[in-house]
């Protein structure tokens, strides 16, 4: 359906503002291709609901990631002002966001994610460093609960590492998560769809760094995506259940991103979900939908649509 006018929110105060431009704009030229009314709004905080009552909008696209964008506030601002919105609710946004809240969802579901501790900002003491190197060995994954992008997020290699790399994600959040290293391919898997899920075919990620951190994730030529990635059928069956599964338990909707590392080329494991994907020239959901004939302005028109489906 067409709408009288789209408003693309992106920016706003978060640590992936930027990268939330380079979205926001990207999705603006594609609807303006497809014949839309579409503006571009910065993200403020204080003045967000007066700033969409006074676009005049009938749809707001979510193109904020991290903070507000994915964390359930814009999707509150947006209920209470009864405005159909893409992106997931308000309750889900909250959980998908928090990378300790996701894991106690996951595990109550039974569904595949690396072992990991949650530790806290005012409780930390400096022997836990011993602790977690007892618990995981070495490398351990470090990542602060709310950021995404890849933000703060350390892999420790060296034990005497430990200590200062917590004290560097806790500068994000107050919360920490300490992760399982799962050697193994790296995958991402787009889910589509509210009632009825489907998956895009599975993105495979290799970088010329061998990690796919900010910089890799950003850089023209440092990573590169085999879609859809060679795997076994069964294999492939086996992973599109698990981030199909991943998004009901959450209660996601219209399009996210489930990433995944498949250990042994046999065991997938739910890392994380992205309930506002990336959608710039590097990113991975439009090249996985593109594979599939969905081309980026239909893919955004899609989004669009999803949101007043139900």
């Amino acid at each position: 359906m067409k709408f009288k006018k789209v408003v693309v929110l992106m920016g706003g105060p978060s640590s992936e503002a930027e990268v939330s431009r380079r979205t926001g704009n990207a999705i603006v030229e594609a609807l303006q291709s497809k014949g839309y009314n579409v503006e571009g709004v910065e993200l403020n905080p204080s003045t967000l609901a007066e700033d969409i009552k006074r676009s005049g909008c009938d749809i707001v696209f979510n193109g904020v990631h991290g903070k507000y964008g994915e964390d359930g506030y814009i999707a509150a601002v947006m209920e209470m002002l009864e405005m159909p919105y893409t992106s997931c609710g308000v309750l889900s946004s909250a959980v998908t966001m928090d990378k300790v809240a996701t894991k106690h969802v996951l595990r109550s579901c039974g569904l595949s994610t690396p072992k990991s501790s949650f530790y806290n900002r005012d409780t930390w003491q400096d022997s836990y460093a011993e602790d977690i190197l007892k618990e995981y060995g070495l490398p351990v994954v470090i990542k602060a609960a709310s950021q995404g992008s890849s933000i703060g997020v350390e892999i420790v290699e060296k034990a005497e590492d430990i200590k200062a790399a917590v004290a560097r994600c806790f500068e994000y959040d107050k919360d920490i998560l300490v992760e399982e290293f799962i050697e193994g391919r790296e995958l991402s898997i787009p889910v589509y769809g509210n009632a009825v899920k489907k998956t895009w075919p599975i993105i495979e990620i290799t970088t010329t760094t061998g990690r796919y951190d900010y910089e890799s994730k950003y850089t023209v030529g440092q990573s590169f995506h085999t879609i859809p990635a060679p795997l076994a059928p069964e294999v492939t069956e086996e992973i599109n259940k698990l981030c199909i599964e991943t998004c009901k338990a959450t209660n996601c909707r219209g399009v996210v991103r489930v990433d995944v590392m498949l250990k042994d080329d046999k065991i997938p494991y739910v890392l994380e979900i992205n309930t506002v994907p990336g959608m710039t020239n590097t990113s991975l959901v439009p090249d996985s939908a593109a594979h599939d004939g969905v081309d980026f302005p239909e893919l955004c028109e899609m989004i669009l649509n999803m949101a007043v489906e139900e």
